[in-house]
């Protein structure tokens, strides 16, 4: 077999066999088969694409380029929820305890952020003592006696994953369907769940900016999970304005305490119990949407939620006092109110740019080894289509250098778009693919 005739094959519009795929896969990862010539089948990929089998076969070929986690020592199906990524997304650390506390095993790793805020690890590493870092038996024993841990990533997860994107970083091969799926479910098939329920984000804070797109890479990542025998389910949900009220990582974890401690009614809520919902059901803890909400109703509103976030707080070695006093947070020296400069009413939100905001602030990261500042962040007052009057607070931001604050401020103040009449409300959840 010869990488050519493989590259000329795909370059052809063909359709490539599993043992092409391995030979190419393995080849890379080896260093026998060298970057140029990845550049261009990668390139043959992105014009002609790959169908549901052939995506299926490239996501199974990196899985077995690296190490892959076994759950059999965890009882029960295992299951995990994935997001694309977003603004004020703190969806895993209500919804994680949430369907443990109905009985499902949440055996959850995770990864950093790279951008306007941190990820869930970074998130959990703003409570004071908590350690995602983790022994493999430690983590099991946790789910099973907890009913959830989340912990970094352990071993040589995916190795191909991690050169194919450097290499597509650069050649202008990110943005195809079947490589972007193929990058995500390799990581959530490697890291051993049974059970997977994705939440694709779509609009201006998401990777995939229009509905159909999303839906595109939703219905592509339910195909390989099913194909590779996990039962997928992939909820498309809105990123058109940040999806809770903060945006930071003390901040995110306050806010998801007070959700799981009864407050925040609202969209950050509404999409926490959709996706939770279907945790239960891909689980066989519910046998509808209906009975598994009444489920997590039930462990919200009887505190069992908190309760089991406080337990894994308290096993990972943190501060479980937190879920009763969010004030043992991080927190910022100064807070600025930042306001509405004319009357009317909110039509838009650049959301990628009010992420940047926070990200100015100290709240993510731009390069890998930038240090991220965990008490800092923004709180938002306003949502789309709310009327608001010139002087009127748009959000808060919480600062501890004010180094950037001017940018910071004006991006965010361009980013929220102030007009004279509503605009059309959005939905939240677009589609369900199963």
């Amino acid at each position: 077999m010869h990488i050519t005739d493989i590259i000329h094959k795909k370059r052809s519009g063909k359709v490539l066999s599993k043992e092409e795929i391995d030979f190419f896969i393995n080849g890379y990862v080896d260093g026998s088969i060298p970057d140029y010539q990845v550049s261009a089948l990668l390139m043959a990929i992105w014009f002609n694409g790959m169908n549901a089998q052939e995506t299926t076969d490239l996501t199974l070929s990196m899985v077995a380029s690296g190490d892959t986690v076994d759950l059999s020592g965890i009882s029960g199906i295992k299951v995990d929820k994935h997001s694309t990524g977003g603004v004020a997304d703190t969806t895993t650390l209500v919804a994680a305890p949430l369907v443990a506390a109905c009985g499902g095993r949440v055996a959850k790793m995770s990864g950093r952020g790279l951008g306007h805020t941190g990820g869930t690890l970074d998130k959990l590493e703003s409570i004071p003592g908590l350690s995602i870092e983790q022994p493999m038996d430690v983590f099991q024993k946790f789910v099973n006696t907890i009913g959830v841990s989340v912990i970094g990533q352990t071993g040589n997860l995916v190795p191909a994953d991690k050169k194919l994107y450097a290499l597509r970083d650069v050649t202008e091969t990110v943005d195809n369907l079947s490589l972007i799926a193929a990058s995500i479910m390799s990581k959530k098939i490697a890291s051993g769940a049974d059970a997977i329920v994705l939440d694709v984000k779509t609009g201006s804070g998401a990777f995939m900016k229009t509905v159909d797109d999303s839906i595109a890479l939703a219905k592509a990542m339910v195909d390989i999970g099913n194909l590779a025998g996990r039962r997928t389910v992939a909820l498309v949900t809105d990123m058109n304005q940040p999806l809770g009220n903060a945006v930071g990582n003390a901040l995110e974890v306050q806010e998801a305490i007070e959700i799981l401690q009864g407050g925040h009614p609202g969209d950050l809520r509404d999409v926490i119990f959709a996706l939770s919902s279907w945790m239960l059901m891909v689980s066989d803890l519910a046998e509808n949407e209906d009975e598994a909400m009444e489920k997590l109703e039930k462990s919200l509103s009887s505190g069992a939620a908190l309760k089991v976030f406080s337990e894994m707080i308290k096993a990972q070695g943190g501060d479980p006092l937190v879920c009763e006093d969010t004030g043992r947070l991080a927190k910022a020296k100064n807070l600025i109110s930042v306001k509405a400069d004319k009357n009317g009413w909110i039509t838009e939100m650049e959301n990628a740019e009010i992420g940047l905001s926070a990200m100015l602030l100290g709240a993510g990261r731009q390069t890998k080894e930038d240090v991220i500042d965990p008490a800092v962040g923004l709180w938002m007052k306003k949502r789309l289509g709310d009327e608001v009057k010139a002087g009127d607070e748009l959000a808060v931001f919480h600062v501890n250098d004010d180094k950037n604050l001017e940018e910071a401020v004006n991006r965010f103040k361009a980013a929220v778009k102030i007009g004279s009449s509503k605009a059309e409300e959005k939905k939240l959840i677009y589609k369900i693919v199963e």
